[in-house]
């Protein structure tokens, strides 16, 4: 450690939503950061950059809010009042709604909205040291603190080390923690339509052998486009790497006609109102989320299909549990990067990112087996699943992200 460096309580890897929001998390508890972004923030908020849009569950929402984010987010989010699951629009669906006193199953909020008011509220945190456009050239874990080279020479401390660098995560390699990791040789084609019926803010995933068809609602445009069109949802449509080309290739016309047999006269007529993404979908998941003086959040941790929207929520649940975890330590004279705090840490996210990631794989797979009989069998089981009441809670509380030991971040404002 050079004398020269700047040092701070944590130095974290990854201005992301993950890295961010848990930069902003921290100051709230009086814990200093560097952050470090090797992106300029007026690239990644340019834009048609990320066209993807985010459900942010219930417990996600408390956590936005409980770090002064609510007033930001709320008028640009569009409430969940349902989901609906079918097996290829036949017979025999399941609709979630919760009752009222539980309020919506989350919010859908596009993610360059989220990123512009992480930003702005970085801005204007001193606890908050945020690099960017900056390069992690070496990275030192030692007895007494980590230190960051960046680029330009600078050397950056802190008692911890956080990796919330994504799926391609150099903090965890250069730990050496295993990873299960498997290609569901899909892509998932992502954009924004306009359409003529109001979806009710319900979100529809619409299962096909070939791949997951999901049209999650977003608030109305501010004005109706050429044709006409008010309404607006986000369309995560997967399909298979080897018919990945091929819709690629399609015109706007084509790709709309696909789309049209798919959701059917769901939301009447309906018009391309964003470009057209496409990005490969994987599994992975870190056997271990700590090392000495390091802890892994979000993607760096775990990355999982779009499925059911889980990813970002249980990269937020990361946050809040290692944000508690820390803030309780320090009161009690422990450092950042003590190892007991760490252990607490991987102790308390252990069981649930392993049971979302088990899940949640399991739901791409059974769904994705072809044919009548098994198409038979899941719509058998989910006409049980509709009728039971408890089960239907169960999967609910799931999805709202208010199941199991909830960090204080989660919890509703009081």
């Amino acid at each position: 450690m050079t004398a020269m460096a700047e040092r701070r309580d944590v130095v974290i890897l990854g201005g992301g939503l993950v890295g961010m929001t848990l930069a902003l998390a921290l100051a709230r508890q009086g814990i200093s950061a560097h952050v470090i972004e090797r992106e300029q923030p007026a690239d990644l908020t340019a834009e048609g950059v990320d066209g993807r849009a985010s459900a942010i569950s219930s417990a996600s929402w408390n956590l936005f809010c409980n770090i002064g984010l609510g007033p930001r987010l709320e008028p640009l989010g569009c409430p969940i009042e349902a989901i609906a699951v079918t097996d290829g629009m036949k017979p025999g669906r399941i609709d979630f709604k919760p009752a009222p006193e539980d309020g919506s199953l989350g919010r859908m909020f596009a993610n360059r909205d989220i990123r512009l008011a992480l930003y702005a509220a970085a801005a204007e945190q001193p606890l908050i040291a945020w690099h960017t456009g900056a390069e992690a050239v070496q990275r030192e874990r030692g007895a007494h603190g980590v230190a960051v080279t960046l680029g330009d020479g600078r050397v950056l401390e802190g008692s911890l080390l956080i990796g919330a660098e994504g799926r391609r995560s150099p903090s965890r390699d250069e730990e050496g923690i295993a990873l299960a990791a498997w290609d569901y040789r899909h892509r998932a084609m992502v954009t924004a339509l306009a359409h003529e019926k109001p979806h009710q803010g319900t979100a529809w995933e619409i299962f096909y052998s070939a791949g997951p068809f999901a049209l999650l609602p977003l608030n109305d445009l501010p004005q109706p486009t050429a044709g006409g069109l008010l309404h607006r949802s986000a369309l995560v449509w997967t399909v298979p790497e080897r018919d990945a080309k091929g819709v690629i290739g399609l015109s706007d016309g084509q790709f709309l006609a696909e789309v049209r047999e798919r959701m059917g006269a769901l939301y009447g007529r309906i018009e391309l109102i964003a470009p057209r993404m496409a990005y490969p979908l994987s599994f992975q998941h870190a056997a271990r989320i700590t090392g000495q003086r390091l802890a892994l959040v979000g993607d760096a941790a775990h990355g999982m299909h779009p499925i059911a929207g889980q990813g970002l929520n249980l990269g937020l649940r990361d946050v809040g549990a290692l944000v508690e975890v820390l803030a309780e330590g320090m009161r009690l004279g422990l450092e950042p990067g003590d190892a007991q705090l760490l252990a607490r840490y991987e102790r308390w996210r252990a069981v649930d990112n392993f049971t979302t990631m088990s899940v949640m794989d399991g739901i791409v797979r059974l769904f994705g087996v072809p044919g009548r009989t098994a198409s038979a069998v899941r719509r058998l089981g989910m006409g049980a699943v509709q009728r039971l009441p408890l089960l239907k809670r169960f999967f609910m509380d799931e999805a709202r992200g208010m199941s199991g030991k909830l960090p204080g971040l989660l919890r509703a404002p009081a």
